[in-house]
């Protein structure tokens, strides 16, 4: 038995998250002197609707070692022998090392354990981390072996292409989670960046003009990068614009020929911290 796992920056809804049996470390979030638990007791649009109104900028943490300790646990209970945890990218996020710490502990803890645990430090940010998740769901109910899934996570994370726009840059800034912001600054209020992952952190790769151009945009790198044999679906992400979301589902579904699933889910509390409301990205696997 295979048991799948990740940090709750894996974006993945609480739907696709029942439907694949995958389980989340949830980050926590610190507003004021009030401390919350991604997904678990607020939620999205709860905390999109009061960040406007905040007077000071919210802070995430990651995990603890316990947390993921106790996922193992509960797994290993259940008859897994097997699991892999795909965290985001250590360059973003402290998930992975805290992963990575639980592990240690565990297997210190329990010397004559056979079972095997895989933590991965995906390279991704958000819905890029939940894009392998899927996979990794899809190709275990095809029967693959844990060998299988942790062999393609190694080899194709860095292949997962993400594209970001956000409505305010200085979130990410605030953040650190961008690296080359500094120079785009003065120019942000008439252009809307773009964004991917460059050596596991975020970086500008194009400036668009309005949002129509950045769908444009996103729906024109798709045409060109994707690999049509690996790419049997696409995530789109959002924080507080479901609309925009759906006109890109819409445009995508228009103007290209892709016939595989376009999953919309919205980006957590988290994420949403760094990127902030007016958000949207787009993943799939690029050639």
């Amino acid at each position: 038995m295979i048991t799948l796992m990740a940090d709750s920056t894996c974006d993945l809804s609480d739907e696709v998250l029942a439907e694949h049996d995958i389980k989340t470390a949830a980050l926590s979030i610190h507003i004021g002197d009030k401390e919350y638990q991604d997904r678990i007791d607020i939620q999205p649009d709860e905390f999109y609707e009061m960040m406007g109104s905040l007077e000071e900028f919210p802070t995430t943490g990651m995990p603890s070692p316990a947390t993921f300790i106790s996922i193992f646990e509960g797994a290993i209970a259940k008859g897994s022998k097997e699991i892999l945890c795909i965290c985001m990218s250590s360059g973003t996020s402290g998930s992975y090392q805290s992963a990575a710490l639980a592990k240690r502990q565990f297997e210190e803890d329990n010397p004559e354990s056979d079972v095997q645990i895989h933590i991965a430090d995906s390279r991704c940010m958000s819905h890029g981390s939940g894009w392998l998740l899927i996979k990794c769901a899809r190709m275990r109910a095809a029967g693959a072996t844990y060998d299988e899934l942790v062999t393609f996570v190694e080899e194709n994370k860095t292949k997962v292409k993400h594209y970001l726009s956000v409505d305010d840059l200085n979130h990410l800034i605030k953040s650190g989670r961008i690296s080359n912001a500094g120079a785009f600054i003065g120019k942000m209020l008439m252009l809307k960046p773009v964004m991917s992952m460059k050596d596991g952190k975020g970086a500008i790769v194009a400036k668009e003009r309005g949002q129509k151009r950045v769908l444009k945009h996103y729906v024109e790198q798709f045409v060109a990068r994707q690999n049509p044999e690996m790419t049997d679906f696409i995530i789109i992400g959002y924080t507080s614009e479901k609309l925009v979301a759906e006109t890109l589902h819409a445009k995508i579904l228009k103007e290209t020929d892709f016939k595989g699933d376009i999953y919309v889910m919205q980006m957590g509390v988290s994420v949403g911290t760094h990127v902030g409301p007016g958000a949207i990205s787009m993943f799939f696997m690029e050639k």
